[in-house]
């Protein structure tokens, strides 16, 4: 099937800020026309959109697959299957798989295997240093060839400080953007929840902000001297927020994300132990959240992820602190964004664009557009539609969600990439 016409829909492009009814024209992976029909253009297939939004696909920064190494909790294909789902299509996969992504045996393996599940694009980041240990670096060039589109190492230290300046000396030598991850490890190492009171009063080992604030501090530091280009992910506190607002205003050019949960949930989630809201970094206060949605509205944090983390039902089931942290978070991406809508913290097209045209540029990816001659990534969902997350119909093998029983309103009907109808409600 190489040609698709999706009709009477309610384009909107967060690029332009341009919300018109109309058509869209789609052939062999592309976008060859939105509006006008092209000569001869005959369609093999047919999706009428009339109420519905059509979007650019959803671009998630970091989503865990699990595979290779953890085959036992998901796999490539049920978590791209559950991102189509979601109007996701395009996934990236941090290196903290196993083995660590750092040769390019492990870059095709993960990049074949998704070709093959036929669903969401998956893209990777490459390990900063080998296998993740802090001591040697990794080849980044040679990773770079392989299709990583930047390097990480993920929430694992790099504790000497000349290695992660040679790292990030390296990285900008060949124009790698450096993805990072803050945490100062032996600030947080033994944590589980946010040093606070409420950590305090239920007897948990707390992490400071300042696991956060020091790893962003040095890393800061490092940027301004090598020149590397760098994206700091998962901000979770108001003192975070700051330091990369301050480096932004001296004119370093970097970028930040948050994931969908810290903008919903704080340390008070946690007042039952229950154990679905233990993440890394940690629920903070509610000033934190707060300070996080106003980073959203004056463009401080660039984008939105899911930080996706889909578990086995053992691993959340024990004490707080022996549970395993993370959030099977896939299929609430779309609807806890548009949530930020509905409760007027930022528009649609700003909210949108946080969860596909900045991520996408993020990644330096194709992606993320509605336009001519661009490739035909596309969601299209019903902004009307009322419904209640219920764990037993999600398409993730990870239930691991706090977001059970919650109502959202904005439901995704059908998800194209690369011109292919991949999923329909």
């Amino acid at each position: 099937m190489n040609r698709l016409l999706v009709s009477n829909g309610l384009i909107l492009d967060p690029v332009t800020q341009s919300v018109k009814t109309s058509n869209v024209y789609i052939a062999d992976g592309n976008i060859i026309a939105i509006d006008h029909e092209p000569v001869g253009f005959e369609a093999d297939l047919s999706i009428d959109a009339t109420g519905l939004i059509i979007s650019p696909g959803l671009v998630d920064l970091s989503a865990r697959l699990r595979e290779p190494g953890l085959e036992f909790k998901a796999d490539i294909h049920s978590e791209v299957t559950a991102a189509a789902s979601a109007g996701i299509t395009t996934l990236c996969c941090p290196p903290d798989t196993d083995p660590v992504i750092d040769e390019p045996a492990v870059v095709e393996l993960i990049h074949r295997k998704a070709v093959n599940a036929s669903h969401t694009k998956v893209v990777t980041l490459g390990a900063l240093t080998r296998g993740l240990e802090g001591n040697l670096l990794s080849e980044m060039a040679t990773l770079k060839a392989a299709g990583c589109v930047g390097v990480s190492n993920s929430r694992r230290p790099v504790a000497n400080t000349l290695i992660l300046r040679r790292a990030y000396s390296y990285a900008a030598n060949f124009g790698i953007t450096v993805f990072i991850e803050p945490d100062e490890h032996w600030l947080s190492t033994g944590g589980c929840a946010h040093d606070g009171k409420v950590a305090t009063r239920l007897g948990l080992q707390g992490i400071p902000v300042s696991a956060e604030t020091v790893a962003i501090s040095r890393a800061l530091e490092l940027i301004l001297e090598t020149g590397a280009r760098a994206h700091f992910g998962r901000l979770s506190s108001a003192h975070g927020v700051e330091l990369i607002r301050r480096a932004k205003e001296q004119g370093m050019t970097i970028t930040a994300d948050v994931s969908a949960h810290q903008l919903f949930l704080s340390e008070m989630d946690i007042n039952s132990f229950n154990s679905m809201c233990h993440v890394l970094p940690p629920l903070r206060s509610q000033r934190d959240m707060e300070a996080l949605r106003e980073a959203l509205k004056d463009g401080v944090i660039d984008a939105i992820c899911s930080d996706h983390q889909p578990h086995e039902p053992d691993a959340k089931q024990a004490p707080f602190a022996s549970t395993q942290a993370g959030i099977s978070s896939l299929e609430t991406l779309l609807p806890l964004t548009l949530r930020l809508v509905h409760e007027q913290v930022v528009p649609t097209y700003t909210a949108l664009s946080l969860v596909s045209t900045q991520p996408a540029a993020i990644l330096g990816i194709d992606a993320g557009v509605l336009a001519t001659n661009r490739p035909a990534d596309i969601c299209i969902y019903d902004p009307e539609q009322d419904w209640q997350l219920d764990t037993s119909t999600m398409l993730s093998r990870g239930k691991n969600t706090p977001f059970e029983g919650w109502n959202f309103q904005g439901k995704v009907r059908h998800t194209i990439i690369d011109g292919r109808l991949v999923y329909t409600a």
